[in-house]
């Protein structure tokens, strides 16, 4: 026999030992408890986490936890789960930041596209462009003459650096050439809590996060940061139709694990959570909440991120906007 052909009876070999491996995985996973690491605060993604998890345990009989590993923009865990074992137990509810840190951070503990499989893209949503009630402006139009006339002088509260309620507030300073002042802050919840002191004059917050204080009264919506109007608040413009034309920003929440986990595992936790978040009760409840459920497969969810990070790695670098 040449050397040539043993050579490629080896790799299939090889090919078949790693088939058979990864089935012989999936038909027992899961075998202990999973977590569903999420690396903010309370908030959207935390919101999507702790459903999935709910049905994930019903349906598995393995308690399935959300922990909140929040800090670094998203960074500390996000790198839990990069260092995870690659066993499918441990899911990573990765966010629009997990894009744009590829840029945003000069440096990173992990890679954010090989070290992590994508499984699905749970869910999209827009952010808001709100504003406290005291200020006198009741269109986006208005917002922005209101700004001209006072450079420096206004502030936006974000949900800290790179986040999405940053990046949409650093991509509305740069198409309507005004001068505002980010505040970031350690979470979603304070900022919107300083926004409804009246201590900044607005944010950029994800729908999910801003509606019910926009349904309350305690906000005024003035445009949303997707190319189409959200269903839940259909009155209010998107950002091109309020007068800021070439704007647009999608907020998102999918589920990644270790870039090794067997790829039948992967498949196994893909056909679960797109059960899960399309069953009709769910989707309802999510699309009451400002989200539109997704559920695409793992290959179409990698591309997106592939896509995110090019787009907001040009974002970042025209904004000049960078971690310390």
């Amino acid at each position: 026999m040449s050397r040539s052909s043993r050579l490629s009876i080896t790799a299939a070999l090889a090919c078949a030992a790693a088939f058979f491996s990864s089935a012989a995985a999936a038909q027992t996973y899961p075998s202990k408890p999973l977590r569903i690491v999420v690396p903010l605060s309370a908030g959207a993604a935390d919101t999507l986490s702790r459903t999935i998890a709910a049905k994930l345990s019903e349906r598995w009989g393995q308690p399935v936890v959300v922990e909140n590993k929040p800090g670094a923009g998203t960074t500390i865990g996000t790198d839990l789960v990069a260092k995870a074992p690659a066993d499918g137990h441990t899911l990573l509810m990765a966010t629009f930041s997990h894009a744009v840190n590829a840029t945003f951070y000069r440096k990173l503990p992990f890679d954010p596209v090989k070290d992590f499989a994508a499984v699905t893209l749970v869910a999209s949503a827009p952010n808001i462009l709100s504003v406290h009630p005291g200020v006198p402006a009741k269109n986006v139009g208005q917002l922005i003459a209101l700004v001209k006339a006072q450079p420096g002088r206004l502030h936006f509260g974000s949900a800290g650096n790179g986040s999405s309620s940053h990046l949409a507030g650093e991509l509305f300073k740069s198409l309507s050439g005004v001068d505002l002042v980010h505040v970031p802050y350690k979470g979603a919840a304070p900022a919107m809590n300083d926004l409804l002191g009246g201590r900044v004059q607005m944010t950029f917050d994800p729908l999910p996060s801003a509606l019910s204080h926009i349904k309350a009264g305690k906000l005024r919506p003035l445009a949303v940061t997707t190319t189409t109007r959200s269903g839940v608040l259909p009155g209010v413009p998107t950002m091109s139709e309020a007068g800021v034309p070439g704007y647009e920003l999608n907020g998102w929440s999918g589920i990644l694990v270790h870039a090794d986990t067997p790829k039948d595992i992967v498949r196994k936790l893909h056909a679960e959570i797109v059960s899960i978040i399309k069953a009709p009760d769910i989707a309802t409840r999510f699309n009451a909440l400002g989200f539109d459920i997704v559920g695409n497969t793992p290959e179409a969810f990698q591309a997106f991120i592939d896509a995110e990070i090019v787009k907001w790695g040009k974002v970042v670098r025209a904004a000049n906007v960078h971690a310390d």
